[in-house]
């Protein structure tokens, strides 16, 4: 076994920078294209012709495979080298990107988000295991706000971009743009950051690795597939029932192993357990806040896909402006007080956002979306990085890979399941409100069939041409108004989820410096 050769450099040599650039770089690509996908899923809805199932799919094939083995990734990175896993990541994304952007129909698209998701799940842990391994403690907090803030400057361009080359039918290229990120990234960290792993290799648990896969997966069907085939079908319970014995069965097996993919005596530190809990129901909320956000502006309240990526960029202004400073006050003051007080102004933007109806469309966003924007953007700013840092600081450097990626993989487990649960309910809300909503219409029982078909595409649902004028306006009105009155309960039910982080933060996170 070869020894790892551990060193500290300082942020500002050459090695910290080619670090610094490398990372950010790399996981740029990841948050560009989550970012930018919320705003181009109605332009990809209309030219692959998929319906509300096949988007949530879209997002949940990826987050299926990066929650269920970015783990795997994290550990493999410490075990067998964190540059060498990380470039490997970034190469199985970026062929996943140029597949996306190659699709022919949705299927595809699908299947080949499915490789971006088993890139990511080896590249996203390792940005900051590398940065843990990389900087001393006493840089670390500086490090990981520096990251924080970059990653946002460059993530900014997601929404705006995608917006942009929506608008002119030229949603592809926003998974063609990862090919330059990716072969630079590569390059950058094989010639100039210095590779790093455990000094004891162990075995990797594949058999919990498998078991979690297959676990996630199941559940996440059978979520899914519960609006078109219903809570009693055969396949829907056979799959919830079977995820739920694999989940428990993963649980057992990494209690017995020798060496568990996640090492369940990590959560035995009260502020790690805490801050994974936190992450799980602060991120599931945020979000389904910001997907339903952004699906309401676009199809609902008359916004183009440029406009609608424009509307975020006060998220992404106050996230830079806060990041390296959030990163310096944790150094100083802990991580406890950031992480009640950030989730708590959230969910109070989450509050004001459900209270917005119908709007005069773009002309009114800045006296209706954008007050709550800038207090939701506020909240997540004083929360990110005293989240990352806090757990980074609970594991010694040896464990970063892991750590990195169980709490990778908490966030990423909570956006599947949050997705999964939204894609079965939210669409059979929206069914009941516009079925409730028809009884007030004259229309005959073949026309009721046809809209409540067209229910399934949510948002993208309008009525039939073949209708008179009159019916056609009343039609749509009852589309618009199911689809608000949704996206009104996921703001709240997100909002208490996010009030639940902060409760959580204060029972169980520790208010010592990290």
């Amino acid at each position: 076994m070869t020894p790892q050769a551990q060193h500290h450099y300082p942020l500002n040599c050459s090695t910290g920078r080619w670090t610094m650039f490398s990372t950010i770089l790399a996981t740029s690509m990841a948050f560009i294209d989550g970012s930018a996908l919320n705003v181009i899923l109605p332009s990809l809805q209309q030219d692959l012709s998929a319906n509300g199932v096949d988007l949530f799919w879209v997002l949940n094939s990826y987050l299926l495979m990066l929650a269920a083995l970015i783990i795997v990734g994290g550990s493999l990175g410490d075990k067998l080298g964190r540059v060498k896993i990380f470039k490997f990541g970034i190469l199985v994304f970026t062929i996943g990107s140029a597949l996306c952007g190659l699709s022919q129909d949705i299927t595809q698209l699908i299947a080949f988000r499915t490789i971006q998701g088993i890139g990511g799940a080896f590249m996203i842990p390792g940005s900051l295991s590398i940065i843990s391994a990389v900087f001393s403690k006493a840089e670390k907090g500086k490090a990981i706000g520096t990251w924080s803030a970059t990653t946002t400057i460059v993530t900014i361009c997601g929404p705006v971009l995608g917006g942009a080359l929506a608008d002119a039918g030229l949603w592809r290229l926003i998974f063609f743009i990862n090919l330059p990120f990716g072969l630079l990234s590569i390059l950058a960290l094989h010639f100039k950051v210095p590779e790093s792993k455990q000094q004891d290799v162990s075995k990797i648990d594949w058999k919990g690795a498998t078991t979690l896969v297959l676990s996630l997966a199941a559940l996440t069907f059978g979520f899914l597939e519960m609006p078109e085939w219903g809570y009693q079908h055969p396949i829907v319970i056979f799959s919830l029932t079977s995820g739920t014995f694999l989940l428990a069965a993963f649980v057992i097996i990494e209690k017995r192993v020798k060496d568990p993919m996640v090492p369940l005596t990590m959560f035995s530190n009260m502020t790690f357990s805490g801050v994974n809990l936190l992450s799980f129901f602060l991120y599931a909320g945020m979000g389904a806040v910001m997907l339903f956000l952004s699906l309401n502006i676009i199809q609902i309240q008359g916004y183009s896909q440029f406009q609608a990526g424009l509307t975020f960029l006060p998220f992404s202004f106050i996230m830079v402006l806060a990041a390296r400073k959030m990163g310096e006050l944790t150094h100083i003051y802990g991580a406890r007080r950031f992480l009640i007080i950030g989730p708590t102004i959230t969910g109070l933007g989450m509050v004001w956002f459900s209270f917005i109806g119908m709007t005069a469309g773009p002309s009114a966003y800045w006296s209706t979306y954008f007050p709550p924007f800038l207090l939701f953007a506020l909240g997540i700013a004083i929360t990110v990085v005293p989240l990352t840092t806090a757990v980074m600081a609970c594991v010694d450097d040896s464990k970063s890979g892991i750590a990195s990626g169980i709490n990778n993989s908490v966030t990423r487990i909570s956006g599947t399941f949050m997705n999964a649960i939204l894609g079965a309910i939210v669409i059979l809300i929206f069914s009941n409100h516009v079925l409730e909503s028809m009884e007030s219409l004259a229309v005959s029982k073949p026309q009721l069939t046809e809209v409540m078909q067209e229910a399934s595409k949510l948002g993208e649902a309008v009525a039939s041409t073949d209708y008179n004028p009159g019916l056609q306006d009343s039609i749509n009105a009852v589309f618009d108004n199911s689809f608000i009155a949704v996206y009104k309960m996921v703001c709240w039910v997100s909002a208490i989820l996010a009030f639940l982080s902060a409760g959580i933060a204060y029972f169980m996170v520790e208010g010592k410096k990290v």
